[in-house]
């Protein structure tokens, strides 16, 4: 039996997704931050397609789940915000995924 399977219910690894990455704003970010070293706030507003309004509160979230790292720091008088993802960040993705095939293993084995 894989670690995530559940006899009788086919659907349990669902419970296992983490919802703090699933959300699709945070994945799309995670997703970005996953193929860069680092990435400024600039960047993952432009890459994402999302507002400030919407990227600041989720890439807060992420931080406060020790998935992403945020530094503030002036370049040339520039204020520049560069967010890495957190080691703890890439397991969590890696896990996610182990889950998310889980889940679709079984649905497609229904």
């Amino acid at each position: 039996m894989a670690p995530n399977e559940t006899d009788g219910e086919p659907l349990q690894p669902i419970e296992n997704i983490d919802a703090t990455i699933h959300a699709p704003t945070r994945l799309k970010i995670l997703a970005y931050l996953s193929i860069v070293e680092s990435a400024d706030f600039t960047f993952l507003l432009n890459q994402t397609g999302l507002t400030r309004g919407n990227l600041s509160p989720n890439l807060r979230k992420l931080e406060e789940a020790g998935y992403v790292s945020i530094t503030k720091e002036f370049v040339d008088r520039v204020p520049r915000t560069l967010i890495r993802l957190t080691d703890e960040g890439r397991k969590a993705i890696q896990i996610y995924r182990e889950n998310m095939q889980v889940v679709l293993n079984k649905l497609l084995n229904n």
